[in-house]
């Protein structure tokens, strides 16, 4: 039976029945929108995403959605504080596109990094987690450098096990260890450089959604064409797209590069 968004809709209003949340349909952009009543956040589903993951994955990936969109919810409903929590604090890396303030207004707590990425905060509650914003900073009298000095050196110690393929005489190093963090690998330098030194090309990473970071080694021109293939691809699949550019890693920067029809990469 094909799965419309009709169908797809019934499905998650069933599921996500509960007297705390309200459900708004979209047609025009076939979104699915689910808040708290109390307080208007929420999250808003991309129908024909869902749909693409259920003829994939079948009845698991509705599994995973409602419980990503249970706990989110709850987050929400919830207030938090940076003390006593400083060992669950992480840096989290999202597109520039990525919304800057919370549904409640507030300013979320970030910092530039490329001009792709920025750099978000967020406390780690275990099957999900809190964005940082200003008024927790202020509430608790933390500084954005303690903040940011706690987060990167909480990165440091996470696992940095990684999966290697070659193809066509490239290595492409996969960090995937689905915490919520594989993106953020790329902010540990000490990881970069260690990743450079080892290296026989041309060094370039990409982080093209929240799940994973991909670290190259590129030694011939086909190189970027299958690294620039292969972004596009997990881009397009991520339940939190970043950004389908790769970039250079190079005198310890990240230069997103444009992979050209000529196999070269253009800065």
């Amino acid at each position: 039976m094909k799965m419309t968004s009709l169908k797809m809709k019934k499905i998650l209003e069933e599921r996500l029945s509960d007297s705390n949340f309200s459900i708004k349909y979209n047609r025009e952009q076939d979104t699915l929108r689910v808040e708290w009543k109390s307080s208007n956040q929420g999250v808003t589903i991309k129908l024909p995403n869902i749909i693409g993951k259920y003829n994939e994955r079948g009845e698991q990936a509705i599994d995973e959605l409602v419980e990503h969109i249970s706990e989110s919810l709850k987050i929400m409903n919830q207030s938090y504080t940076l003390n006593g929590m400083e060992k669950q604090i992480f840096p989290v890396v999202r597109s520039t596109s990525f919304p800057t303030s919370s549904k409640s207004g507030s300013e979320l707590l970030y910092k530039d990094h490329t001009a792709e990425t920025r750099i978000f905060y967020a406390i780690d509650l275990g099957k999900s987690y809190r964005l940082v914003d200003q008024a927790m900073l202020e509430q608790d009298g933390w500084t954005e450098k303690r903040i940011d000095e706690i987060a990167t050196f909480n990165l440091r110690s996470l696992d940095t096990t990684y999966k290697v393929d070659t193809v066509a005489g490239n290595d492409f190093y996969f960090f995937a260890q689905q915490d919520g963090y594989d993106a953020s690998r790329i902010l540990n330098e000490s990881l970069l450089e260690e990743m450079k030194r080892k290296s026989k090309g041309e060094l370039a990473v990409a982080v093209p959604h929240q799940d994973v970071l991909i670290i190259a080694d590129i030694q011939n021109k086909t190189g970027y064409d299958i690294l620039a293939q292969m972004t596009m691809k997990f881009f397009t699949e991520g339940r939190i797209p970043i950004t389908s550019l790769p970039f250079i890693y190079e005198d310890k920067k990240l230069t997103p590069i444009f992979i050209l029809a000529k196999n070269r990469p253009e800065k």
